[in-house]
């Protein structure tokens, strides 16, 4: 069963988006703030594929603080946060916390289930993919990208990937060398039917770099082709 954590303490809200994944096919659990949500999610963690978390919600766990912490806990679990036209900045905020996607208020029923089934398949190619008979890893200069574990390694050392971002560096790695255009990634990564903006494709970036590379600012690895988007460079 495909089952979804919602996170929203508008119970109106949380009603609208828990009937309609009920009518798209989803189990659900229901949180009214973000310490249920985190209670829901250390007693079913293994059963739950994606939360979707309103930003803006009371106490000491925030839609932010809630994604933080089910990232730490989970490369593998899609996380959808809830936000305003207004809150711009908390967008960029969920996606350099790991979060898979957002979808702005207010949304209709299909924009909603549209993006929930993206990132669900999403999940569910990774775990396929990662118990099926595919090559063991790539290799690119000091990096070590090991397609059945999930699991990227420089130098030796690991390097913490969410599911997103190591679905980003398997398309580098396959592709090296080549400038992969904005869209190309977005719809490698995010599905053909993706509703969303090519920026969350360099909050990404951002993201990556800070983790592969030496001076993030001044990246070796991951180049910006101008105009276009980006290109990996494993020997730097």
């Amino acid at each position: 069963m495909k089952t979804i954590l919602v996170a929203e303490d508008e119970q109106a809200i949380r009603e609208f988006v828990v009937i309609n994944l009920k009518r798209a096919g989803y189990e659900t659990r229901e949180a009214a703030n973000g310490e249920e949500a985190l209670q829901i999610y250390d007693r079913e963690g293994n059963e739950i594929d994606i939360a979707v978390l309103d930003i803006m919600m009371p106490g000491q766990f925030d839609g932010l603080a809630v994604c933080k912490e089910l990232r730490r806990r989970s490369g593998s679990i899609g996380i959808i946060m809830l936000t305003a036209k207004t809150q711009e900045m908390d967008k960029v905020s969920g996606l350099m916390m790991g979060a898979d996607d957002y979808v702005t208020k207010p949304f209709s029923p299909s924009e909603l289930v549209a993006r929930v089934d993206a990132v669900y398949r999403r999940v569910a190619l990774e775990q396929s993919r990662s118990s099926g008979g595919l090559r063991d890893e790539i290799r690119s200069g000091e990096f070590v990208l090991s397609l059945r574990n999930r699991t990227l390694l420089r130098r030796g050392t690991p390097v913490e990937l969410t599911q997103v971002e190591f679905q980003i560096m398997e398309y580098f790695f396959s592709n090296p060398g080549t400038a992969l255009d904005r869209t190309d990634i977005l719809k490698h990564v995010w599905g053909d039917a993706y509703y969303g903006e090519e920026k969350i494709v360099d909050v990404n970036i951002r993201r990556l770099r800070m983790k592969v590379e030496d001076e993030p600012s001044n990246p070796r690895h991951i180049i910006t082709v101008w105009g276009l988007g980006y290109k990996w460079e494993g020997a730097g």
